[in-house]
């Protein structure tokens, strides 16, 4: 009998933008389990779903938002991301006309300008979002 190769879990984050917000304001949560901090909406893909699927119900189950995804920002593979093992994430780009309301693994949730995001951003969502406000920079 052949065993399965172990793989890095699959996971999505969503970089959300309300239509109502100054460009670049996104929606983060506070994270109720650990690793505690503030980070962008997401979790694990299930088995059976697509990546962009997984991404609309993550935003939905934590934040309470109906998103549009249009785009992908890039796909963040260091094995160290996550304390809790190794993870693969696609980041996506989204936005709402909602109102953010924590919800499921969100203790908390609010919405930050590039200025005065909150600290502590857990796992790779720094690196994740000065990509994202470099690329917003460079399209204006």
């Amino acid at each position: 009998m052949r065993t399965r190769p172990q793989t890095p879990l699959l996971t999505v984050d969503i970089i959300i933008q309300l239509s109502h917000n100054p460009p670049g304001s996104i929606v983060l949560i506070e994270r109720k389990y650990p690793p505690l901090g503030w980070a962008l909406p997401g979790g694990f893909v299930d088995l059976g779903e697509t990546v962009e699927n997984a991404a609309v119900r993550e935003a939905k189950e934590e934040t309470g938002l109906d998103i549009k995804v249009t785009s992908m920002l890039g796909v963040y593979s260091d094995p160290e991301r996550d304390p809790r093992g190794h993870t693969v994430s696609i980041v996506y780009m989204a936005e709402s006309d909602g109102f953010p309301e924590a919800a499921d693994d969100a203790k908390y949730c609010d919405i930050f300008s590039s200025d005065k995001l909150p600290s502590p951003l857990v796992f790779d969502h720094a690196t994740i979002l000065n990509d994202f406000y470099n690329q917003l920079n460079s399209v204006r």
